[in-house]
């Protein structure tokens, strides 16, 4: 009842909005960075997977345009250097200092919206002048307030937060490939 219940509040627009945006990305050739901690971490690291590889229609094509994603959750050794040499608020934003262009995408995925990797990641994002975008939930927490398209899980339970994420995530992902086809 309190999944359905949430997946009932999802504002529909609020995910063509999203949708619009990595679509915009791709289209521009901007990279996408996923971020998340425990099993919003999993969310972004699958994210990563279903946009880079299951929106490709012919793996044989080398000239087929591809979706430039990448999870800043799966290199453990960079994530435990910079933890263990700076702090671990720093392990997402040091890593998009490598990279980070304006009009590039961060994507947050966070449950409560207030780990301290995560928004000192979106700062720097929006210091860099790139979209962010959050899936929240717990009331969307600091994050909601600095990112410039979320979707907040109405929702004060990890599990279900963390499901609708994954769900919206699958979504996303399907329909991107639907829309690019």
């Amino acid at each position: 009842e309190d999944l359905k219940k949430a997946w009932e509040e999802i504002d529909l627009e609020k995910v063509k909005g999203i949708e619009r945006t990595l679509k915009n990305a791709y289209d521009n050739d901007k990279s996408i960075f996923l971020i998340g901690n425990g099993g919003s971490c999993s969310t972004a690291s699958h994210f990563a997977c279903d946009l880079g590889k299951g929106s490709v229609k012919d793996y044989q094509n080398n000239s087929e345009k591809r979706f430039k994603v990448y999870s800043l959750t799966d290199n453990t050794s960079l994530i435990t250097a910079y933890a263990n040499d700076l702090k671990y608020a720093e392990v997402f934003s040091q890593q998009l200092k490598n990279f980070l262009q304006p009009n590039d995408v961060l994507l947050a995925i966070t449950a409560s919206g207030n780990s301290e990797n995560i928004i000192t990641a979106i700062e720097y994002a929006n210091l860099k002048k790139a979209k962010t975008i959050g899936l929240l939930g717990f009331g969307g927490g600091k994050a909601a307030k600095m990112v410039d398209e979320k979707i907040i899980v109405n929702s004060y339970n990890y599990g279900i937060v963390e499901d609708v994420h994954l769900s919206l995530m699958h979504i996303i992902t399907q329909n991107l490939k639907n829309i690019i086809s």
